[in-house]
């Protein structure tokens, strides 16, 4: 399974927009320049994020996208889904039906044993990512960080965070 670029960039910006004061915003310039990532893609994917109920837009000069929930309250699927949409990853086009030499539709009366398999494994997948949050990541981060990610995110928010009112 491959997922899209996008959803790199959106857990990313997800965590970065979790260290923001709680009148703070990033606009989608400044993540996309702290990722080192495509703004105008990367935007996409925040409005997604936003539409989702995930992020939360402050529009005008001085606005951007801050998180619209808690931290223990988003998980990597929400993120998934948001950028991926709910569609499986598998989709069976029933090509056990096609070519030469065909065989009795009774033979077909089940669905097929491929793609029940591969959707009892999308299922697994996303219990997992469903059990992580970003909060969970953050906590992983900070028991491997020896200072310096800590410090460069700080560093970051100093200079382009913006703060609103809420």
């Amino acid at each position: 399974m491959k997922l899209g670029d996008g959803v790199e960039q959106a857990i990313h910006s997800v965590a970065m927009l979790a260290g923001l004061s709680d009148d703070g915003v990033l606009s989608a310039a400044a993540l996309a320049a702290f990722h080192g990532v495509s703004t105008s893609y990367l935007l996409k994917h925040l409005q997604a994020l936003s539409g989702a109920g995930i992020l939360a837009t402050v529009p005008g000069p001085k606005g951007g996208y801050r998180l619209a929930k808690a931290t223990h309250r988003i998980t990597l699927l929400d993120i998934v889904l948001a950028v991926e949409g709910p569609a499986p990853a598998f989709r069976c086009n029933e090509i056990r039906q096609r070519g030469p030499s065909p065989v009795g539709a009774h033979m077909f009366a089940k669905p097929c044993n491929i793609s029940a398999a591969m959707l009892k494994a999308e299922r697994v997948y996303r219990a997992e990512l469903a059990k992580t949050t970003i909060a969970d990541i953050g906590v992983q981060l900070t028991a491997l960080d020896d200072g310096s990610i800590a410090a460069r995110s700080c560093a970051f928010l100093e200079i382009h965070e913006r703060r609103t009112a809420r």
